[in-house]
């Protein structure tokens, strides 16, 4: 099927061909021969917060809060998240955890609306544009801008928020858009019917995309089991005169041709790098319903509220498509269709192929669920209990990934998690072709989901043990770092006290105290200039008891001072005869300046001293009396 080729108006293109694949029975008739019909809306409405990938939104409301349709109730956290609208007016009358559709089957937190059955509208942002026409006069950040605000995310299954999607950076260069409208999965219709009726809109959409990623061309595939939808999207193209960028490309049926990577290969012939992204060879990839719903937000400012659902399987009474609002339970969308019909045997939310068993209907309709499949005994027969694997290769003869299925078993069953990814684990898209395929009725993806689960757990164990250990290296170095400062510190100081200490006295220092004993015996001051000699320099290693010494001794020679100064003070009077001649005083200054100098001698001749002398030395005559 390499050459296959699809004729399209005004020529033929060139087709290529992924690895594998299955034919499988469609079951779309069904569900495809009715037009949409709403369903009514139910009496709550339950939203969980998170209804992507991604961090989940924060709750804006509180119990008791009135609410609108269309109103932000949760709003995005981080960067790779989407907010939450009401999809109808009404009370909030819990916030609390609710069963979500999810594999897991776990709850999950939720906004629960009473509706008021009013419907009544919040006010909604004005239209950036008035017409696609006019698109091409938008800011691009304001229109990505508007998708995020509008909390519009992959429809196709994956949830992705769009507005991150349409903004690959400047590395990445955008070349193509590719829509996918191929639907590949049997029973499912709602795209189907979507671009049936809204292929104006759809288009629209194509148009504000072509605009942000600055592309030249869209490719929308469709599989050629829906020529209504082709023909229809042609027609759009065609209306608004878009026919040189956007065009329509019928593939041949072929499950899973509506996965990413195979159906940019099948339109381009380019392949998506293992465990890389579109934007990397130059495309991106979206959903026929992202498309309508970007056409939503742009042109008529309305968030994503509601979606079709395909309500399907033998197990139904009446299958068809609804137009649902977000948040309707999967039991009021069957009981719109009829009820259940016969024995059950079991309820999938998505197709029969990725979809996930429900283990109850009363989980609520996400912006990701596009098919309720009420499956009877005869629809799925019970395969009965796995056999051994008889290694027969059939599996890897229809892994649209180009994988090797037995060995991601063997190792997944003996979680051996580091030889699983050896074999591209995460390149497996869980398509169940392996399965579907595999005569021992081995559920391989069972075994693939969760050996990816258990990778992702390891993968977060060791990123946060490796954040918990730099952290711990970080502190133990700021510490070391702290104390290498605090004892730097703490001997600079000690230097300085211990060089301040032992210095020798400067020239012109103040003279020391009478009567204080020199630093040894008949030592004489140094000139000035002359360096202390060995014994007096000061060490970096001088103790405590000798600062306490040095400091003690000053302290005495203060004391005395003061002492000397108090004694003088108190001297008011003396006679004349008892006065020291002006030799004696010259003396007595040298008394008071140089430890250890003799006085002058009693006999020495002066002349008479006046008033003035006498008074000046009275204080020196009594300090040196008090020496004598």
């Amino acid at each position: 099927m390499s050459g296959l080729r699809s004729l399209l108006t005004g020529g033929q293109r060139k087709l290529w061909h992924f690895h594998g694949g299955v034919h499988l029975p469609d079951e779309k008739t069904l569900s495809n021969g009715c037009p949409v019909a709403a369903a009514p809306l139910p009496a709550q409405l339950v939203l969980p917060l998170q209804q992507h990938i991604g961090a989940p939104a924060r709750c804006r409301v509180s119990v008791g809060d009135q609410v609108l349709k269309g109103q932000l109730i949760a709003e995005p956290q981080g960067y790779i998240s989407a907010p939450v609208h009401a999809s109808s007016s009404g009370t909030v009358i819990a916030i609390e955890a609710r069963p979500i559709p999810h594999p897991s089957g776990l709850s999950a937190p939720c906004v629960v609306i009473e509706t008021d059955g009013e419907e009544h509208w919040a006010e909604l942002p004005a239209p950036l544009a008035a017409s696609a026409a006019e698109l091409d006069a938008c800011d691009p950040a304001a229109l990505r801008e508007r998708i995020r605000a509008s909390g519009i995310v992959g429809m196709g299954g994956a949830s992705f928020p769009t507005n991150v999607k349409l903004n690959p950076g400047k590395d990445q260069p955008i070349d193509t858009v590719v829509i996918n409208g191929a639907e590949c999965e049997p029973y499912i219709t709602c795209d189907d019917l979507l671009m049936r009726e809204r292929a104006a809109d759809i288009v629209d959409g194509v148009r504000v995309m072509l605009h942000l990623v600055q592309a030249k061309r869209a490719l929308i595939g469709v599989e050629d089991n829906k020529p209504e939808a082709a023909t229809a999207l042609n027609s759009a193209i065609a209306e608004a005169g878009v026919g040189d960028r956007v065009e329509v490309v019928v593939i041949p049926t072929l499950y899973p041709s509506g996965g990413e990577k195979q159906l940019i290969r099948i339109l381009t012939g380019k392949e998506v790098p293992s465990h890389g992204i579109p934007a990397q060879i130059g495309i991106v990839c979206q959903n026929v319903g992202t498309a309508a719903a970007v056409a939503d937000a742009v042109l008529r400012g309305q968030p994503l509220i509601e979606r079709l659902v395909t309500v399907t399987g033998r197990g139904v009474v009446e299958p068809r498509n609804y137009r649902v609002p977000i948040g309707i339970s999967a039991e009021a969308v069957i009981a719109a269709s009829g009820g259940y019909r016969g024995e059950l045997a079991k309820l999938v939310a998505g197709g029969p192929m990725m979809g996930f068993r429900l283990d109850t209907d009363l989980v609520p309709i996400t912006k990701a669920t596009n098919c309720l499949l009420a499956l009877t005994p005869e629809e799925s027969p019970d395969p009965g209990a796995p056999l051994p694997c008889i290694r027969c290769g059939r599996c890897a003869e229809v892994c649209p990934a180009n994988l090797l299925p037995q060995q991601l078993y063997w190792h997944a069953r003996a979680k051996e998690l580091d030889k699983v990814q050896d074999y591209n684990l995460f390149d497996c898209i869980e398509c169940g072709c392996c399965a579907h395929v595999c005569p021992s009725h081995i559920p391989l993806v069972q075994y693939y989901r969760f050996a990816k689960t258990e990778s992702w757990t390891r993968e977060q164990e060791k990123r946060a043990a490796d954040h918990a250990r730099e952290r711990h290296a970080a502190r133990e170095a700021r510490l070391e770092r702290q104390e290498r400062e605090r004892k730097a510190k703490l001997r600079k100081k000690k230097e300085a006290v211990a060089a301040g200490g032992a210095k020798p006295a400067a020239a012109g220092a103040k003279p020391a105290p009478a009567g204080t004993k020199p630093a040894a015996a008949n030592a004489k001051p140094a000139p000035d200039g002359a360096q202390p000699t060995p014994d007096a320099k000061a060490t970096p290693q001088a103790d405590t008891a000798d600062k306490q010494a040095l400091i003690e001794a000053a302290r005495r020679r203060a004391a005395e001072k003061k002492a000397m100064l108090a004694k003088a003070q108190e001297t008011t009077a003396t006679p004349v005869d008892q006065q020291v001649p002006a030799q004696g005083d010259a003396a007595a200054v040298g008394v008071d300046q140089v430890d250890g100098a003799v006085p002058a001698h009693p006999d020495a001749q002066s002349p008479e001293p006046t008033a003035a002398t006498t008074k000046r030395a009275q204080p020196r005559e009594a300090v040196a009396a008090d020496q004598e």
